[in-house]
C-alpha cells in the first residue's frame, strides 16, 4: 500500500523544528469518516495550500489544528505545544481546559470563510477585543496595535466602520487583521475568497502576498491555483479524507502524479 492510499503524504522541505506537526489524525461524523489518517509538517515561514473537492475534508483539518474540532484520534503540535492537552505538575500530558485551549489557539491565527466578525463593535473594537480579551493588554496598548494592523491591511480609513458598513473584501481584510493582532505562530486560512464578489477578491489576496513575503507561516484551504502558484511553497490535493498527493506548485500542478490529481486538475486548469 502506498503513501497516498494511506493519506501519510508528508513532503516537507524542512522536518526540523516545524511550527506544525500533524500526526495521523482521524475524525469520523457519524458513519462517515472525514480524516482518515493524515499527517503534515509545515515549516517555520513556509506556506502551504490545500486544494481539492468540496468535502474532502480540508476545512476540517484546518479545525482540528486549531481545536475547534477535537481529532478522534492523532496528534496536533503547534509551535512546539501539543493542542488539547497540558502538563501537570509532574510533565505528564494531561487533557487541556478550555481556558488552556483558548490560550493555545492564541498562537493560531484562523480567518474564517465568513468572516465571524462582531456586527456590534467597530472594526477597531473587532481587532482590539483579542488582544484585551485573551493577553491581558491594556486598552490603550490594544489601541494602538489594532489601528497599526488596520492599517497594514489598508484600512486606516475604515477603523470606526462597522461590519454593516464594509464590502466583503474590506470585512475579510479586518478578520486577517483581528488574527495578525494576536501575533500568531502560524495563519489559517479557510477559503478566504470564496464568499467575495470577483472584484474584490484581488484585494484580500495581495494582503496575504504581503504576509507570505514577510515570512508568515500559513497553511491556506483555496481553489485560487494561481495564488497557490505565485505563494505557495507546497499544495496538498485532499480528497475522500486524505492527502493524495504533495509536492511544490510545479510539481504537482504541471505533472502530477496520481490519478486522481490529474482528474482533478484536468477540470479546473482548464
Amino acid at each position: 500500500m502506498n503513501a497516498a492510499s494511506t493519506g501519510a503524504v508528508d513532503s516537507n522541505a524542512n522536518a526540523t523544528s516545524p511550527i506544525v506537526r500533524v500526526e495521523d489524525i482521524r475524525k469520523t461524523f457519524g458513519p462517515h469518516e472525514v480524516l482518515c489518517g493524515i499527517s503534515l509538517k509545515v515549516a517555520k515561514g513556509e506556506v502551504v495550500v490545500l486544494f481539492g473537492p468540496s468535502g474532502s475534508g480540508k476545512t476540517t483539518f484546518l479545525r482540528c489544528i486549531n481545536w475547534l474540532e477535537q481529532p478522534d484520534s492523532g496528534t496536533v503540535m503547534v509551535n512546539g505545544h501539543q493542542m488539547g492537552t497540558k502538563q501537570n505538575r509532574s510533565g505528564a500530558p494531561v487533557p487541556a481546559t478550555a481556558r488552556d485551549v483558548a490560550k493555545q489557539r492564541g498562537e493560531i491565527g484562523f480567518v474564517f470563510q465568513h468572516f465571524n466578525l462582531f456586527p456590534n463593535r467597530t472594526a477597531l473594537g473587532n481587532v482590539m477585543l483579542g488582544p484585551v480579551k485573551v493577553k491581558g493588554m491594556s486598552s490603550e496598548a490594544s489601541r494602538e496595535l489594532a489601528i497599526h494592523q488596520l492599517t497594514k491591511v489598508g484600512l486606516a480609513n475604515k477603523i470606526d466602520a462597522y461590519p454593516a458598513q464594509l464590502s466583503g473584501g474590506q470585512k475579510q481584510r479586518v478578520a486577517i487583521a483581528r488574527s495578525l493582532a494576536m501575533n500568531p505562530a502560524v495563519m489559517l486560512f479557510d477559503e478566504p475568497t470564496s464568499a467575495l464578489d470577483p472584484e474584490v477578491i484581488g484585494e484580500v489576496l495581495t494582503v496575504m502576498r504581503d504576509l507570505a513575503s514577510e515570512g508568515m507561516t500559513m497553511i491556506v484551504v483555496s481553489h485560487e491555483l494561481g495564488f497557490a502558484r505565485e505563494v505557495a511553497d507546497r499544495v496538498a490535493m485532499f480528497d475522500d479524507g486524505l492527502i493524495v498527493e504533495s509536492g511544490s506548485p510545479g510539481e504537482v500542478f504541471d505533472h502530477p502524479r496520481q490519478p486522481r490529481t490529474q482528474a482533478f486538475l484536468s477540470t479546473v486548469l482548464r
